[in-house]
C-alpha cells in the first residue's frame, strides 16, 4: 500500500445517491482494511485551521508556570492542560514526549444529565480569541465526525441517524497537542518517542494536518506506512470503541508519532486531533449484525463510560 484511501466527504453530504453510495463504500472499505482514511472537503475550513494553529502555538509558548494554571484536578486530564511527560501509551512505562490541552463540549441544555456530570472547560485568558476560535473548530470537527458516522451507519446497514443521539453532548475531546522541541544536548529517555505505538480509545479520531511529519500507521503486513496528506485534507481513524461495537469488523489500527531525525529534533510539532466519543451511558455491546459463526462475539458488554475509565487508568491518567 502506497498511501491511505482518499474519500471526498462532499460526495456524501451534497452528492447524488450514486455519489453517496460510492463514498460509503470507500469509507467502509478503508475502515475495514486498515482503519484509516484521508478525507477531502471536510467541514473545517482553511482559515479556521490557520487561526486554530495560531492559538495553539501561542498557548504552548506560554511559560510552564502559566500553563499550569489550567490543570484541572480530578478530570484525569480530560479538561484543560496536561503537562509534559505525564501520559504514556498502554503497557508502556516511558512517557510520551508531549504536552496537551483538552476542550470538551459546551453543553447548554440544563435538562441533559451530562450538563451537570461532565467537567467544564477552562479558557486561557493570556491568548486573546482562544475560546472563540477553539469553540468554532470543535463544532466543525463534530459536524464532520457526525457526517462520517452517518456514512458508517449506512455501511453497517443501520439507520443513518443511528449514532446521532448516541454522540449528542458526549465527552468528545479536541486535543491541542505540542510535541515539544528537544535541544541537541538533552538526553532522551531510553524508549521515549513523541507518541508510542497505540490505538485510540474513542469511536473515530479526526486529525487536520500536523505541523511536521511523524505519523506512522501499522499495516496488516506489519510494515509502517507514512501517510501522504495534502494541505487541508484530514486523516480519520477508527478507535477501540467502534472496533468493539463492530466486533472487530472495523479496525482500530496501531499508529505512532516518531521522533524526527536528530537535526530536526529542536523543532516543535503541533497537532490537533478530535476524539469523537459516545455518551457515557451508551452500550458498546457488539452489534448483532456483526456477530457471525465465523466472527463470534469477541467482547463482553460494557458501557462507554466504563471502557473509557479503564483505558484512562492504563494510560496513567487515572488512579
Amino acid at each position: 500500500m502506497q498511501n491511505l484511501l482518499v474519500a471526498d466527504l462532499r460526495l456524501f453530504t451534497e452528492g447524488t445517491p450514486q455519489d453517496r453510495s460510492r463514498f460509503i463504500e470507500t469509507l467502509g472499505q478503508a475502515f475495514h482494511d486498515i482503519g484509516f482514511v484521508i478525507i477531502q472537503n471536510h467541514a473545517v475550513p482553511p482559515d479556521l485551521q490557520a487561526a486554530l494553529y495560531e492559538k495553539v502555538e501561542a498557548f504552548f509558548r506560554l511559560p510552564d508556570e502559566v500553563k499550569a494554571r489550567y490543570v484541572v484536578p480530578g478530570t484525569a486530564g480530560q479538561r484543560g492542560y496536561t503537562p509534559k511527560n505525564l501520559e504514556h501509551a498502554k503497557d508502556r512505562a516511558v512517557p510520551d514526549l508531549k504536552e496537551f490541552f483538552h476542550v470538551g463540549p459546551e453543553i447548554t441544555d440544563p435538562t441533559d444529565p451530562l450538563y451537570h456530570r461532565l467537567p467544564k472547560n477552562v479558557w486561557p485568558t493570556e491568548v486573546p480569541g482562544f475560546k472563540e476560535v477553539v469553540q468554532a473548530a470543535y463544532e466543525k470537527f463534530f459536524q464532520t465526525g457526525q457526517a462520517l458516522l452517518r456514512a458508517i451507519a449506512l455501511y453497517l446497514d443501520l439507520e443513518e441517524d443511528y449514532f446521532d443521539s448516541r454522540i449528542r453532548n458526549g465527552p468528545s475531546l479536541l486535543r491541542l497537542l505540542h510535541y515539544y522541541p528537544l535541544p541537541p544536548d538533552q538526553p532522551i529517555p531510553e524508549g521515549a518517542t513523541r507518541a508510542a505505538e497505540h490505538e485510540d480509545i474513542n469511536l473515530i479520531t479526526l486529525l487536520i494536518g500536523a505541523s511536521a511529519e511523524g505519523l506512522e500507521v501499522l499495516t496488516r503486513q506489519g510494515s509502517w506506512l507514512s501517510p501522504r496528506v495534502a494541505p487541508n485534507e484530514m486523516v480519520v481513524n477508527v478507535g477501540d470503541m467502534l472496533e468493539r461495537l463492530t466486533n472487530n469488523y472495523l479496525r482500530s489500527t496501531t499508529h505512532r508519532v516518531v521522533l524526527p531525525p536528530p537535526e530536526k529534533r529542536h523543532l516543535p510539532r503541533f497537532s490537533v486531533p478530535f476524539f469523537l466519543h459516545p455518551r457515557p451511558e451508551v452500550s458498546l455491546a457488539c452489534l448483532p449484525s456483526c456477530i457471525t459463526p465465523s466472527r463470534p462475539k469477541a467482547y463482553p458488554d460494557i458501557t462507554a463510560e466504563a471502557f473509557l475509565e479503564e483505558r484512562l487508568r492504563e494510560l496513567g491518567l487515572k488512579a
